[in-house]
């Protein structure tokens, strides 16, 4: 006769609904988070853009952005659990994402833009940084 391992109650405690370990953080932390994003390199020439623009186009402009930011935060937000309803499993990555969603060919697309864009990004913030440094 085989003996089950019991797990200590302490243990499972610690484990969300996907066997992951649970999440601590809180408003505090989460802000904290958010605007360490949100202050980036692209922050600094933000004033200076916007004035450029006007008294009308831009707070126009600001507003777009806003509303597009809000827009996309509320699709993450949906899809951060798997459409599919008996398994609700949870989405870590963007390409967990596409492949609950869409699968397929639209997976390695979506892969390739995903890496293209990374790749550029890093292009351009080494551009800026060692124009910074001159």
């Amino acid at each position: 006769m085989m003996k089950t391992l019991e797990v200590d109650d302490g243990f499972r405690k610690n484990l969300d609904d996907n066997g992951q370990e649970k999440r601590t953080g809180t408003l505090v932390t989460a802000s904290a988070h958010i605007i360490m994003v949100v202050i980036g390199s692209g922050v600094l020439y933000l004033a200076w853009a916007i004035a450029q623009l006007g008294w009308v186009s831009g707070p126009t402009f600001l507003m777009a952005f806003s509303f597009i930011t809000y827009f996309t935060s509320t699709l993450r937000a949906d899809a951060y659990r798997s459409p599919d309803l008996v398994s609700n499993k949870r989405n870590y990555t963007y390409i967990d994402v596409v492949c609950a969603n869409l699968g397929g060919k639209e997976v390695q697309l979506c892969g390739i833009a995903q890496y293209a864009n990374l790749v550029g990004v890093t292009i351009g913030y080494t551009i800026t940084a060692s124009i910074n440094m001159v």
